[in-house]
């Protein structure tokens, strides 16, 4: 049984708050901003343009009445991930919700992959996750209450070539959520992946000229052949329907799911 407080119905998450990993821009930011709009403090971490950051931290605050901090921890470096949530419990007072979205991707043939590059994936998008839930469980086991939320990806449940680090690292993060949510499931927190199909988003737009060097083809064929052809709807999905889907995992009304990785891929993972 949970042992937070009843929360106003319009404001759900008031009083809590919402660490996300990744969140300087795209999914990351969509889902930071849906929880601050239901009430929740907000952790924001990434990278980006200095001005920029700020500029959406401060939006938070002043669009929906609610505190923002920003930590710039890299995800690469488990001390200052472990800073990172420190700081957040000795800002607000607790870490009760955490959605791990920090992610990088890089595309290229296996016998031609980067060593560094595989490193770098398998650090951020798949370790920076372990030691981010590492991090938050003993303040969530001690309230009685918790959510966290791995975003994973299509390619956690199926593969596509030319992203070996990328597909093995989002297959990590959904067992890394089994097993997570099996060693909490009677404390109050449920552990759950999100995994959406292509959205349109910097990640997406950065790896366009690779899949073109890679494939020889061109912008348009890129994201009309490679895609979105994985996708039946032929569109890709929005950071704001990824926001929502996480707002639900996060909701009362979703305790009684854990362990699970939630296809959100417009009938790609169907095929």
């Amino acid at each position: 049984m949970s042992n937070s407080p009843a929360q106003p119905s319009n404001n759900p998450h008031s009083g809590r708050t919402a660490l996300v990993t990744g969140s300087t821009s795209g999914i990351g930011l969509a889902i930071a901003r849906a929880f601050a709009e239901q009430g929740a403090n907000i952790v924001l971490n990434g990278f980006g343009d200095t001005n920029e950051i700020e500029q959406n931290r401060a939006a938070i605050e002043q669009d929906f009445g609610v505190k923002a901090l920003y930590n710039g921890a890299n995800m690469l470096n488990p001390d200052e991930i472990e800073a990172m949530v420190k700081e957040a419990v000795e800002t607000f007072g607790s870490v009760d919700i955490v959605v791990n979205n920090a992610g990088i991707q890089h595309v290229s043939p296996i016998d031609e992959f980067p060593v560094d590059k595989w490193d770098a994936i398998i650090a951020i998008n798949l370790s920076s996750a372990f030691h981010t839930i590492r991090a938050a469980l003993p303040g969530m086991k001690q309230k009685g209450w918790g959510r966290i939320i791995n975003t994973a990806s299509a390619h956690a449940l199926v593969a596509s070539p030319y992203k070996s680090a990328y597909v093995a690292a989002k297959h990590g993060i959904a067992g890394l959520t089994k097993t997570a949510a099996l060693e909490v499931a009677e404390q109050g927190i449920t552990v759950n992946a999100i995994a959406p199909g292509y959205v349109w988003t910097p990640l997406v737009e950065r790896q366009i000229p690779d899949t073109m060097k890679a494939r020889g083809l061109s912008e348009e064929e890129v994201k009309r052949d490679i895609l979105l052809a994985a996708q039946p709807t032929k569109e890709f999905v929005t950071v704001d329907q990824v926001a929502q889907l996480a707002l639900y995992l996060a909701s009362d009304a979703a305790s009684a799911i854990t362990g699970t990785t939630m296809s959100i891929d417009g009938g790609w993972t169907a095929k």
